[in-house]
Formats: C-alpha cells, structure tokens, sequence
C-alpha cells in the first residue's frame, strides 16, 4: 500500500533518498559537474506561467493522445533510464508492467539490468528501445534485431552522448554495478561489466565502448538497418531536429539527458518552442527533463510537444514500491494534470495551445 504522505512527485523524490544507499541514489538523482542544468530543467518548466481561462464549460477531460501513431491513456510515458534492478529486485520487468497498467508507452535503455527479451515478454504496448550504438557495429546491428525480433515498436537513438558527462557525484563515489548485476543486453557477448577504474566505472565503460564519432551518416544507417520508426533523443537545436526529420527521423525528443551531460545547455522548457517552430510538423516532437508536475506536462502541450517523457520519476517510485511505487508516480502526474486542464478550461489534451501562456 502507497504511505498517504507520498502525494507527489517530489515526495517519490525525498522517500527514494532514504531507500536507496547514496552512490545509488547519487547516480539516479545526480547532473553534470555544478548540475545548472538539472537544477534550471526543474525551474523553467515552474517559472513558466499559465494564463488560464475561467467559465469554460468543462465536464470531463479526454487525456488520450497518439504517439507515433499508437493510442496511450496520457501524453505521459516512460523514458530510458539505466540499471533498474539498483531500485527493485524486479527491475525493467516492473516497469514496464507500471506503463502497462498506466496505458502509457515503455522505452526500455540500451543499459538495462534485465534482457529486452524479458522485458518486452512482460511490456504492454507501445513498447520502443532506446540504442546507443556502439564501437562494434556488429552488436549493433544485433541489438536492433534482438529488438525487433521481442516486440519493439520504435528505436530511439541517443544522440547526446557520444562522451558521457562529467558527473562528478558518480567519480567521487566510484559508481559502479554491484556483483551480480550487469549491462544485460550486451553481457552474452561480454560487454556486460564495467572497467575497473578509479572513479566512476559508467564513464569508462562508455569511452571503451560506444562511439565517439557520432554523426546524422549514422542516422541514415540506423533508418537503412530497421523498419521500424526511428526517434532521435537528445536534441536541443531547431537546425537538428529539422534535419533530423528530414532524415527519416519520425519523430525527436528534445532532450539534454536529464541535464547529465553539457552542463549549462539550456533546459528542455527552453529549447522545446525552437524545436517546434524549426522542424514546423515534419515529425512528431517529445521532450524530457524536469517534468515534475501534471501543470509541467500542459505546459509542454502548450508549447506544441505532443507528449513528454518521465525518468527521475519512474527510478524514485521503484525504489519505494516496485511496480506500485512505479504505477503511482505515473497516476499522481495523470491526476495532476487532468486537474490542470481543467482548471485552465480544457476538455481534451488535443486542445491545449500555447495561447494558454499568454495573457
């Protein structure tokens, strides 16, 4: 049973601190050196106002959307986020079931605890994997099939990350798996542990195996390789997003990888109306980092996104409940928001525009 004081995400938050031992809960929480932009991620989507509109007639509200063409319960799905099994005992696995049971879309990372084949067996749809392509691109292409062949709907490709961000929590606390735990996915092919190194044994994991050279050829390649739709992760730039699309991207996420790599880039509240205006309907756009409220995820529609992604989240309901934990932070931003569209005069998330931020 959820404790009726978690009543928000931020409680999810603070409970997960005292669950989680520091190293672990320094790398869920934690940003890229003075983490400006994990901090300013969080306040921009706050300091954004919300000029709503009284005496609109609204009865029920309709919270449903479509993301890449599938139908979901909410315009508020699960990102990709590593190395579940450091929250629960069940992992990805309980994830996954909290998006099913939300209705809501399931991304699964690349650096997962539990293989894609469980994970997938146990997802509901839609259900996408999230790829960073390594310097073997043999395993590559590998992992694109496994994913293909276990049910994934869409490939999302990281695309800010071809060195991983200075996080200094993770190189003071030395982070690393625990015995017993591995990169599940690529483990079969003994990739799966982590370099020991001094400092944090992720950053060098990444500069040994992924590549460092990442460009839009390997964009072309990716859209070449899979049938699938292909969502490009980490945009920030209206240029990018657009050439993206043009590049068979079906949709973008602007994202600054939950302010865990460039720090002082600017926050994804920031970045999102740029990205709109440039890639102007050529594919679809989400955005991640900082969604901390249902008034946040209006916000984001607002601005013309078509659905936001949640990771901090998610990692901070597993570590107080599993699955439940999980399903409840995804129900407390469903409730929060379908109270803000109707205290801001809208029946259906379709609605929502960006004249609601401006007087």
């Amino acid at each position: 049973m959820i404790p009726p004081e978690l009543l928000n995400v931020a409680d999810y938050g603070r409970a997960a601190g005292e669950a989680l031992t520091p190293d672990v809960f320094d790398y869920y929480d934690g940003g890229a050196l003075d983490e400006v932009t994990l901090r300013e991620n969080v306040a921009s989507w706050q300091q954004l106002k919300l000029y709503y509109r009284v005496m609109a007639g609204v009865g029920p509200r309709d919270l449903s959307t479509t993301v890449l063409g599938r139908r979901v319960s909410m315009p508020v799905l699960v990102a990709p986020t590593a190395f579940h099994k450091l929250a629960c005992p069940e992992g990805e696995v309980a994830a996954a079931r909290a998006a099913g049971r939300a209705g809501t879309a399931f991304c699964l990372s690349s650096l997962s605890t539990t293989a894609m084949e469980e994970v997938f067996a146990a997802a509901s749809s839609p259900k996408w994997f999230q790829l960073y392509i390594y310097k073997d691109r043999g395993l590559t292409r590998e992992l694109i099939a496994r994913a293909e062949a276990a049910g994934a709907e869409a490939i999302v490709l990281t695309v800010d990350a071809p060195g991983w961000g200075n996080r200094e929590r993770d190189a003071r606390n030395g982070f690393g798996l625990p015995p017993g735990l591995t990169v599940a996915n690529v483990a079969p092919v003994g990739k799966g542990d982590f370099p020991q190194v001094q400092g944090s044994g992720l950053a060098a994991y990444v500069r040994t195996h992924f590549e460092s050279a990442l460009s839009f050829d390997d964009l072309d390649w990716l859209c070449a390789t899979s049938e699938l739709p292909v969502v490009v992760k980490g945009v920030c730039r209206g240029d990018d997003a657009r050439r993206s699309a043009e590049q068979g991207a079906a949709a973008v996420i602007v994202s600054n990888h939950g302010g865990r790599q460039l720090d002082t880039a600017p926050s994804t509240c920031h970045a999102l109306p740029h990205v709109i205006d440039q890639v102007a309907g050529a594919c679809e756009v989400l955005v991640d980092g900082g969604i901390r409220r249902g008034s946040d995820v209006l916000k984001a529609l607002a601005m013309g996104a078509r659905a936001v992604l949640v990771g901090r989240p998610v990692l901070w309901g597993l570590a107080v409940n599993g699955e439940e934990g999980a399903l409840s932070v995804l129900e407390i931003l469903r409730r929060e928001l379908e109270e803000a569209m109707l205290l801001c005069g809208y029946a259906e998330a379709g609605q929502i525009d960006r004249s609601i931020l401006s007087p």
